[in-house]
This record gives C-alpha cells, sequence and structure tokens, in this order.
C-alpha cells in the first residue's frame, strides 16, 4: 500500500530525473498556425511551466500530416519524443494505402488532448451569403465555381468536405494545403471561397470578422460560439465531424514515460488556464487516456475508412 501512495509523486518528475535537463520534443505533423498549433502551443508552454523542462514543437508539416507521423514513428523511444497528430491520422490509412508507418502499430496512444467541431466557414466577400441555406443555393446554381481549401489529401478537412457535397448533392472543387494553416491564411485573402476547417483554428478568424461562419457541424452548438447553428439546424440534417487532437508516443517508451506525461496532461487540463484557452477554441475538456484513447482511434479508423469508401473520396 505505501508503494502504491508514493507511485503518483514518483512518476511526475520521472521525465525531469532520466532525461535531466534535455528538452521533450512533441512532433507536430503541420505548419504553424493550423489547428494542431493553436493547441499545442499554449499546452506545451504550460506543461514547459510545470515540469521546470521545456517541451518544443517541431513542426513537420506535408502530406496530410502522413510525414510529421512518418518522422516521429522512427525517433527514439527514450521518453523525450512525443507524437501530436489528430483525426487525419485515422483518416490517412484509408487514403494512403503505402504509408510506411502504423498509427496502431508503431505509437502508444497517450491521451485525448481536445476535441472541436468542424465549421463551414466562408470569406464574405467572395461568398457574401448569410447562412448555409444562402451557401446551397449559390453552390447549386454554379456547380464547380465555388472551391474549398484543406489542410491536405486525406485531412478531415478533405473529407468533410467530401462528406458536405455528398449530402448536399453539391460540387465544390477542393483545393488541398500542406495544412490548415496556409489554407486559412489564402481564405482569409479569398485565394479560396470556403472552408470545413476545425473550430480551433477558425475561431480568431471567425471572431475578427475576417471569415463567416455559417453551421458546426456537430450534435449541438459549439461552447463559446453559442450564436453558430448546428448544420442540423441550418438546414443539413445529419452532418456531423469533428477535429481531434492527441498525444503519442513512439512505440517502446518507458510506461513510467507515458504515465508522466499523462499527470502532467492532468494537471494542465484542471488550470483556469488551459481550460479558458480550450473554452475560447470551442474545445471541450477532455478526460480520455492510454488504452481508453487507443480504443477511441481504433474506432475513427474504422468509421473513416467507410467515410472515404462511400464518398469515393481520392487524392487529387
Amino acid at each position: 500500500m505505501k508503494r502504491r501512495t508514493l507511485l503518483p509523486a514518483l512518476l511526475t518528475p520521472w521525465l525531469a530525473q532520466a532525461q535531466g535537463s534535455k528538452p521533450a520534443t512533441w512532433i507536430v505533423p503541420f505548419p504553424a498556425g493550423g489547428g494542431t498549433d493553436a493547441f499545442a502551443r499554449p499546452l506545451t508552454a504550460q506543461l514547459t511551466k510545470q515540469m521546470g523542462r521545456q517541451v518544443i514543437i517541431d513542426n513537420k508539416g506535408g502530406a496530410g500530416g502522413t510525414v510529421g507521423a512518418s518522422i516521429a514513428a522512427k525517433l527514439p523511444a527514450d521518453g523525450s519524443n512525443f507524437f501530436m497528430g489528430a483525426v487525419h491520422h485515422a483518416i490517412a490509412p484509408a487514403m494512403y494505402p503505402k504509408l510506411d508507418y502504423r498509427l496502431e502499430d508503431d505509437f502508444t496512444p497517450v491521451a485525448l488532448l481536445a476535441s472541436v467541431p468542424q465549421v463551414v466557414v466562408v470569406n464574405p466577400t467572395q461568398v457574401p451569403v448569410a447562412d448555409l441555406k444562402g451557401l446551397l443555393a449559390a453552390l447549386r446554381a454554379k456547380p464547380g465555381k465555388l472551391n474549398y481549401g484543406s489542410a491536405g489529401n486525406g485531412t478531415s478537412h478533405h473529407l468533410a468536405g467530401e462528406l458536405f457535397k455528398l449530402q448536399t448533392k453539391t460540387f465544390i472543387t477542393h483545393i488541398p494545403y500542406r495544412g490548415s494553416g496556409p489554407a486559412l491564411q489564402d481564405l482569409i485573402a479569398g485565394q479560396v471561397d470556403l472552408m470545413f476547417d476545425g473550430l480551433g483554428s477558425s475561431a480568431t478568424h471567425i471572431k475578427s470578422g475576417r471569415i463567416k461562419a455559417l453551421a458546426v457541424a456537430g450534435s449541438k452548438r459549439a461552447v463559446g460560439f453559442p450564436d453558430v447553428p448546428t448544420a442540423a439546424e441550418a438546414g443539413v440534417p445529419g452532418y456531423e465531424v469533428s477535429t481531434w487532437y492527441g498525444l503519442w508516443a513512439p512505440k517502446g517508451t518507458a510506461k513510467e514515460a507515458i504515465a508522466a506525461m499523462q499527470a502532467e496532461l492532468r494537471k494542465a487540463f484542471a488550470t483556469d488556464e488551459i481550460r479558458n484557452i480550450w473554452h475560447g477554441l470551442g474545445a471541450e475538456t477532455p478526460n480520455l487516456y492510454g488504452d481508453a484513447f487507443g480504443q477511441f482511434v481504433s474506432g475513427e479508423v474504422k468509421r473513416w475508412a467507410e467515410v472515404v469508401k462511400r464518398s469515393g473520396a481520392k487524392l487529387d
């Protein structure tokens, strides 16, 4: 009993003791400025403050997040390397048949970090519509004229767009980018017309008025955005897509290192600072760790494989 009582206290400083002052590295497989970054930066800053050990973000974008995942899968499993992936990585096996890594075999699940609904957003100058019904009317009036940007082939942005087209029987040209950050910048600049983005990356631009939110693809209105209707309320029932972000470690990472990171994450999520940031980004504070998170990911892999099959989505 005594050893059991001491275990949490021993786990928390495990990484720092084992690695000395060596920084921890989180591979983020998208360019800076996207949805993954919006959650990664405040969270790693909080962890750095808590742990007394720097947690560094290393952005490795490309191929819908699969380039960074491939790099992360090959890193030493020494307790200092972690991979912050997203729903895109549950989609990738169905879109990229020749991946040189397997999400469920080459990584150990650590925790779900955030979950936010997708949001249909438009450039209000390029697409001057008042609501989702107005967008549908514009799409049907001139099929193929409007385009949508995504974070890349096989990402949730891409699949959310294809699913929307399937359910509404419309056609929108897909323009893939190397991350949601670059796609958002072009949406704001008017180079693309609309996006099916994760609310986390669009939130600040919606609030500033640079882009207009027409609907969230969730079963309920998003935290922090009570005035944005759900897709069902706006006229597209059954259209539900969420973007979630998770943390993994390379396979073989010591259980103590994973447990220590989980303990630090629990502490971070309990702070008002992180709770307020997540709320402002329309995200729920998660509570899914280890094997439970792994089971969730397995379910998502199966779900998105079916969506890819039904929509006929392909790499452009």
